[in-house]
């Protein structure tokens, strides 16, 4: 965490905030996650009061990491999830839009094959991964069926997707309650945890935007991908989607 800054070094610092907006401009979503890079990890941890662990358990388990696996890891970040499949023994190679989330991410992961690439347009050729998985990044491309499309054409025949992305809570009580905590304490935690609290305003808008469980499922089948299915995480918060390349 930053200490007491100057009065000029906090204009500065103000100054130099970024967010993107829901047209999700590239060149603005990777300036956006270049500033908050260095304190991604603990701020996610703590506006998702540590479900953030539980969630990636859950997902490393679907992604199914074993020796002689190979795994591409979309919107990597810094790392964290690519970590755990190379710990389980796969191949793996991550890779984000953020030359700033790559350049922490090979801080915190020596050795791991961290790159720059676009979703849109993966610097991969068709057919190499046994598994594709993004976790909390299909939401921010500028294009979330070219992702998908592009994600099907690396993976092998007979590979599959999992996808965690943030959601909608089916209980509608619950879903008021978690949309308001978003509205207001999240700016609050943000504040205190965050370098850059303005684009946690983008994540909340972002999420608040985002396709239904069953909205994403549809597109996911209509971009080519079969045996789609999904299941809730923590009452809807985050939903798990999984599907395979016939």
């Amino acid at each position: 965490m930053k200490g007491l800054l100057s009065q000029n070094t906090q204009s500065e610092s103000a100054s130099s905030q970024h967010r993107a907006s829901l047209e999700k401009k590239p060149a603005d979503v990777s300036k956006m996650f270049d500033d908050v890079a260095q304190h991604y990890d603990i701020t996610n941890t703590v506006l998702t009061g540590g479900l953030v662990h539980v969630w990636r358990r859950v997902t490393r388990d679907a992604v199914g990491a074993q020796p002689g696996l190979s795994v591409l890891d979309v919107a990597c970040g810094t790392g964290a999830s690519a970590a755990g499949y190379a710990a389980d023994g796969a191949d793996v190679i991550g890779c984000d839009f953020s030359p700033g989330m790559i350049e922490r991410g090979l801080e915190l992961h020596p050795g791991l094959d961290l790159r720059v690439g676009d979703a849109t347009a993966l610097p991969f050729d068709d057919e190499t991964f046994d598994v594709v998985t993004i976790s909390y990044g299909l939401r921010n491309v500028v294009d979330t069926e070219a992702a998908l499309r592009d994600m099907l054409r690396v993976t092998k025949r007979g590979g599959k997707i999992v996808i965690a992305e943030f959601s909608r809570p089916k209980n509608a009580l619950f879903r008021a309650t978690y949309f308001e905590f978003m509205r207001i304490g999240m700016p609050l935690l943000s504040r205190l945890f965050s370098s850059d609290a303005p684009a946690y305003e983008y994540l909340r808008e972002s999420i608040e935007a985002w396709h239904s469980q069953e909205e994403l499922a549809r597109l996911m089948s209509q971009m080519g991908w079969r045996q789609v299915e999904y299941k809730n995480l923590t009452n809807g918060i985050v939903a798990l989607h999984r599907a395979v390349r016939e």
